[in-house]
């Protein structure tokens, strides 16, 4: 287990093999997710939308109509 202080200012610094192991660098963002049971995701948010055309251009599934997205039908 690993583990950070934070400082007087709420800051702290994510050990490197955890960096290392989300791919994340300076100035990445990362999300917090608080869970009911009090357990904390962390998700690192290194992709923009740009990078990701074209992820599902093999997609095999049909898509879903816009009008059969409305759940008030």
């Amino acid at each position: 287990m690993l583990e950070a202080t934070i400082t007087s200012k709420g800051q702290t610094t994510i050990p490197k093999n955890i960096r290392d192991a989300l791919g994340i660098e300076a100035g990445d963002r990362i999300t917090f997710t608080l869970m009911p049971d009090g357990t904390v995701i962390l998700r690192a948010k290194t992709r923009n939308l740009a990078e990701m055309a074209g992820a599902l251009s093999g997609q095999t599934t049909p898509g879903i109509e816009a009008r059969d997205m409305s759940p008030w039908q």
